[in-house]
């Protein structure tokens, strides 16, 4: 059995037209915050239900923003929170803070995938308005017997 996961972080109210056709077959959406506002997530739903949490420039509790998720999705433990609560997030910190098989965080809008050992680290970039020198981007991550593999897709 296999599970498809869309990551979106750092949407800063914006929804581009290029997320519907990147995330199209996911089954579930995680935001990992900045996300700009209820109607980004009413927007997303359109594609697959929604989990969210909130960022440094989101109200905590906003359109029902946590924290962090914690989440058990094909037997893998994934821990989902902004970053910014680290200060300045690295694989590094988050690796050390959260003991889950899956990380998923945003706030840098830079997009990373790292490994160590059996564990992993996503941050899908951000896909709101251009920021810094960056592409807007997303990921899709494929769950497969207990093993997750990510791919980014710049938009």
């Amino acid at each position: 059995m296999q599970m498809l996961v869309g990551l979106i972080s750092d949407t800063h109210g914006l929804v581009r037209p290029e997320v519907f056709e990147a995330l199209d077959g996911v089954e579930l959406i995680v935001h990992a915050g900045d996300v700009g506002g209820k109607d980004v997530l009413t927007e997303l739903r359109a594609i697959a239900p929604v989990r969210a949490v909130y960022g440094n420039t989101d109200a905590p509790g906003e359109s029902g923003l946590v924290q962090s998720l914690g989440l058990e999705l094909d037997g893998l433990s994934m821990h989902v929170s902004h970053g910014h609560e680290l200060g300045q997030p690295t694989p590094e910190k988050l690796l050390q803070q959260y003991k889950t098989d899956v990380i998923v965080y945003g706030h840098t809008h830079r997009a990373l995938i790292e490994r160590s050992g059996r564990r992993l680290v996503v941050n899908p970039g951000a896909a709101g308005p251009r920021r810094f020198d960056l592409k807007p981007s997303v990921a899709r991550m494929t769950l497969k017997n207990g093993y997750a593999e990510v791919q980014i897709l710049l938009l």
